[in-house]
């Protein structure tokens, strides 16, 4: 059935809107980090999970709700995850502890596994034309990077009046609304054929993204001695093994291994993936430095964020398309990726005395370069299978994005902890827990400050931000590096990837039959 130009950009706009408010949840959490620190009192360990609860959580159901939005429908599978998202979110922003905010977190992003990959996949559903389509993912993503701006900007003013939680429960009266708008307008698609459903792939895909995760976690916390690290990194990889294994001889896999023989394909995952380790940390490790180094309320350090959010739309949705053109898509990401490395090498010379003007030019080189890569891979995947496989294709695509995103969260944040426990110095005069406190995070160590003598304070709060600092540095070589050597790498693997990807022939227009007008 053929769907209208009207149709087409409302879908657009309530799947584009369905994947705004995720994304500015997670980055107004790391605006909330500060407040929720003083009300729970979280570890640094604590502190890491309830960033990453919910990344870890959409990712290892990311491809288990793809495949089923291709069986069941999309659009019931995201109108499902928009209610939980909501109910959630409810539960999150009243949180008593923080064991109760690391597990709403990861309702939450159980509930966010339903919408990135079910929403995309509509967008590639009505958008069939290359040219067309490349255009709608480019904005689709630009979306993302408004989010990135949004996020720090709507926390702040939030917290500036109201407590930590308002940040989540804000998500709810808009998520009500993109329910309502999604029953009217989204049009219903899915795979006619979709064989029977692999539920012994769904624990071991989690079991195997969450393993080695919470192993690094913890060997970053309390060193690689402890046996529990051991069998989690064991039982994960274990079960990885087992999950590739059964994917390649089922009749019916969760994931269709075949789709990996697409270099195209292939060489975006993987580029997205440690594109995303690479960008992921500097949100949190910013918001905290802007707020607890440079001593700014959460209001303004959302707005020091904005000229990043602005360059990543540009990015994205005005300079990815006619590059591709021009240059190529494996050029226009290895450029992009470059200049996100020399961004981060830069941040790299930033400490409390810099001036907020310098940071602008590299805030806005990362967000234009990053805009640009994730793009053009983002598009790639989708364009590469047939239409009836874009739900696990855009899971597939967003499972190695959050991944990569929680595993740079995890490693670029564990070295952080890391340098910040080796630099810290701890002056003579505090006491045993006081002093165990200023070691463990920069925010414990403000928090002691504020309750010792002014000069004894002010010297803690000193030694503490100079130890963020040089944990943020190293966090941020790490980051430039992995730029660096993903966009060495992208060249190689899109480097046969044709400028406009065509319609797959395997496609056989079958898919236009099995879109369906919602009624």
């Amino acid at each position: 059935m053929e769907i209208t130009n009207a149709r087409k950009w409302g879908t657009f706009g309530v799947c584009a809107l369905m994947a705004l408010v995720p994304n500015i949840d997670m980055t107004a959490l790391n605006q909330a980090v500060p407040k929720l620190s003083e009300d729970l009192r979280p570890s640094s360990t604590q502190i890491l999970w309830i960033a990453d609860a919910y990344g870890f959580a959409l990712a290892g159901l990311l491809v288990t709700m793809g495949v089923l939005g291709d069986r069941l429908g999309h659009k019931r599978v995201l109108m499902s995850g928009v209610a939980l998202f909501a109910a959630a979110s409810a539960a999150t922003a009243y949180a008593p502890s923080a064991e109760w905010l690391i597990a709403a977190r990861a309702v939450l992003g159980a509930a966010g596994a339903t919408l990135m990959p079910s929403g995309l996949s509509l967008v590639r559903r009505v958008f069939v034309q290359p040219k067309e389509r490349t255009m709608a993912v480019g904005m689709f993503m630009g979306v993302g990077g408004l989010a990135v701006g949004l996020g720090p900007l709507l926390g702040g003013a939030l917290l500036n009046h109201f407590w930590w939680g308002s940040v989540f429960l804000i998500n709810v009266p808009v998520m009500l609304v993109a329910l309502v708008a999604g029953l009217l307008i989204l049009p219903e698609s899915r795979n006619p054929n979709p064989g029977r459903p692999d539920l012994p792939s769904v624990p071991l895909s989690v079991i195997g993204v969450l393993g080695p995760v919470y192993a690094i976690k913890e060997a970053a916390a309390h060193g690689i001695a402890h046996a529990r690290i051991g069998v989690a990194l064991a039982v994960g990889l274990v079960a990885l093994g087992l999950f590739v294994r059964r994917q390649l001889t089922v009749a019916h896999p969760l994931i269709d291994m075949r789709l990996f023989r697409r270099p195209a394909f292939t060489g975006a995952i993987v580029t997205n993936m440690f594109a995303m380790f690479a960008l992921i940390a500097q949100s949190l490790i910013f918001s905290i430095f802007f707020q607890m180094v440079f001593g700014w309320s959460p209001l303004r350090s959302g707005l020091a964020g904005l000229p990043g959010a602005a360059a990543a739309m540009v990015g994205g949705a005005v300079l990815a398309p006619p590059l591709i053109n021009a240059a190529g898509r494996a050029r226009t990401v290895a450029v992009g990726l470059a200049v996100a490395a020399a961004a981060f090498a830069s941040f790299t010379l930033v400490d409390a005395g810099t001036s907020y003007w310098v940071l602008i030019l590299p805030m806005a080189m990362s967000g234009v370069g990053m805009g640009m890569a994730l793009t053009v891979t983002g598009d790639t995947v989708l364009a590469s299978v047939p239409k009836e496989r874009s739900g696990a294709a855009s899971a597939i695509s967003e499972t190695a994005t959050e991944l990569g995103g929680a595993l740079g969260m995890a490693i670029l944040g564990s070295v952080l902890t890391a340098v910040y426990r080796d630099r810290i110095a701890v002056p003579d005069g505090l006491s045993a827990p006081a002093a165990h406190a200023v070691r463990d995070s920069l925010p414990a160590a403000l928090h002691v400050a504020a309750s010792l003598p002014a000069r004894l304070g002010a010297q803690v709060t000193d030694l503490a931000r100079g130890a963020y600092s040089d944990g943020m540095h190293a966090a941020l070589a790490c980051s430039a590096g992995f730029a660096a050597l993903v966009a060495a790498a992208a060249l190689v693997t899109l480097r046969s990837v044709p400028k406009v990807i065509e319609e797959d022939a395997g496609d056989g227009g079958g898919a236009e039959a099995e879109l369906e007008t919602a009624r």
